[in-house]
């Protein structure tokens, strides 16, 4: 059995009065695509009918939880979830690190909406159940699939904001694709142990894109708003400036956990230049978090600091499982 779960975003989502907003059920998706028909049985399950940019963190972690126990059922060989493009990255991700099983969890959606001529909706939710199914998908964890492409939830990011293809892995590249032939898998990677039983999470995590002339002023102030972890997506290989070191070096004797990450599309961050640069910022207690990008560092921070339950160093301990 595939479990499709429903949560809104434009895959589901109709023009009206208030603009186009997720209206469609589960099974409204479902009765779309005749062919699914014939793909064996599936079972919807109703989330929520959300659009992607309006979720909270709490739904993030809902979709999650649902997607991990889903799969955990042992009558389940495979899990799709539909879901908005504009965050599926983030919730694609979360569920990476909530899933140990074997089964296939397959995030999809929608550029256009199903108002639109040409919707790409019902073939992509087709190919997310065929690849649900597919014994070759197993051990794949969460994937991102649209336009026929298999991405990994970890490297895995929205690339362009209108074509139909808006996913892409820079730096890593799709882990195998589907066509008449069926799934194709060209490449596996390693998924390190995540938080199958997380609880709960720290929503208190702020994301900061460094930027010309910035300086320390959004870390004080997310420090002064609760803030319980940081992270920085910082110049090229992780640098920063000698301001933005000074106010990290004050969250983290505070306790806050300080992950940095490069705001550019591939590649990781090391702690090589001063004058406020990498090597500063580790100095003043701010990790490295390899090439992981900075919308998955907050989540996998969000996850590791749920885990530690108030305890920065264990927090990064877990955290640092995932850097590559």
């Amino acid at each position: 059995m595939i479990v499709v779960i429903a949560t809104g975003g434009t895959i589901a989502s109709r023009p009206g009065r208030e603009g186009v907003v997720a209206s469609m059920s589960g099974d409204d998706l479902i009765a779309a695509v005749p062919e699914l028909s014939e793909e064996g049985p599936l079972e919807v399950v109703d989330l929520m009918r959300v659009n992607a940019f309006a979720l909270s963190v709490e739904q993030v972690f809902e979709i999650a939880g649902a997607a991990r126990d889903a799969a955990a059922r042992p009558e389940v060989a495979g899990v799709v979830v539909t879901h908005g493009t504009d965050t599926m990255e983030e919730s694609a991700y979360l569920t990476d690190l909530l899933h140990a099983g074997p089964e296939p969890i397959v995030f999809t959606g929608a550029q256009r909406h199903a108002g639109m001529t040409g919707g790409d909706g019902p073939a992509n939710l087709l190919n997310a159940v065929r690849i649900a199914r597919a014994p070759e998908s197993r051990d794949l964890g969460a994937v991102i699939a649209l336009e026929g492409t298999i991405e990994a939830a970890r490297e895995a990011t929205k690339v362009d904001s209108w074509a139909l293809r808006a996913f892409g892995s820079p730096g890593a590249g799709p882990l195998g694709d589907i066509g008449a032939d069926g799934v194709r898998v060209r490449r596996r990677r390693s998924r390190p142990a995540g938080f199958p039983d997380l609880d709960t999470l720290e929503p208190s995590v702020a994301l900061i894109r460094l930027v010309v002339g910035i300086g320390g002023e959004l870390i004080r102030s997310a420090m002064s708003a609760g803030a319980r972890g940081l992270v920085l997506e910082a110049f090229g290989v992780g640098n920063a400036n000698p301001d933005v070191v000074a106010a990290v070096a004050e969250a983290v004797e505070a306790g806050v956990v300080v992950l940095v990450t490069s705001r550019c599309h591939a590649g990781a961050v090391a702690p090589l230049y001063g004058n406020g640069g990498g090597h500063d910022l580790a100095l003043a207690g701010a990790v490295p978090a390899g090439d992981l990008r900075g919308p998955k560092a907050r989540m996998l921070l969000m996850a590791a600091l749920g885990a530690a339950r108030g305890r920065p160093g264990r927090a990064v301990e877990l955290a640092r499982l995932h850097f590559t």
